[in-house]
């Protein structure tokens, strides 16, 4: 009787090591959260870097995370007196494709709520430190038809002029993808 308590006790005890190591784990593959960056330089807020032109060049990756693509881009950002932003992009891939996109930034809370006529889940971006951040879900071509990618956009300072943005492309869960871009401020217009 006593060894059969013993052994029941050890697969209950066995069973919760399992399980906390599981949860250890997970929390261990969590991402990165704004908060890890509110400390870290410079300084990054959308006003101030998406406010004139700019330029980017990048880098389209598929899900082996073979590069297949890649891109310059113009981007113009300007603000109203009511705090709403525009922001024009044009993006041209080294095949040739030229994708145009007019991003409108409404605040909303303590973000900005991001709507594209080729977003079909509005993305809230929200910033910290040297970090901004947004998730959306972007309409995209494939073959010839259309495809909804959830993108998970992270954008990093280096400088005050210099961003690094790396966006995760997803579906049903699974990373289909990834851009990588490098994006300036074009400080000969100030």
């Amino acid at each position: 009787m006593q060894r059969r308590l013993f052994q029941r006790f050890q697969t209950g005890l066995q069973t919760l090591i399992g399980v906390i190591s599981i949860g250890v784990l997970l929390v261990g593959c969590a991402g990165p959260t704004l908060s890890d960056y509110q400390d870290k330089g410079p300084q990054l807020t959308p006003q101030a870097f998406f406010d004139g032109k700019l330029t980017a060049q990048g880098i389209v990756r598929d899900y082996s995370g073979e590069v297949i693509r890649t891109f310059e881009a113009d981007l113009t950002g300007r603000w109203d007196a009511d705090g709403v932003g525009t922001l024009d992009e044009e993006f041209r891939f080294d095949d040739g494709e030229v994708q145009t996109r007019t991003w409108t930034l409404t605040p909303e809370g303590n973000g900005l709520k991001a709507t594209a006529g080729d977003v079909v889940e509005p993305g809230f971006m929200e910033w910290r430190g040297n970090a901004i951040h947004m998730n959306y879900v972007l309409r995209i071509p494939y073959g010839d038809d259309t495809l909804d990618v959830r993108m998970d956009d992270w954008m990093f300072a280096t400088t005050a002029d210099t961003v690094i943005n790396q966006t995760e492309m997803s579906k049903w869960g699974v990373t289909v993808g990834e851009l990588v871009l490098v994006i300036q401020r074009d400080t000969t217009a100030r």
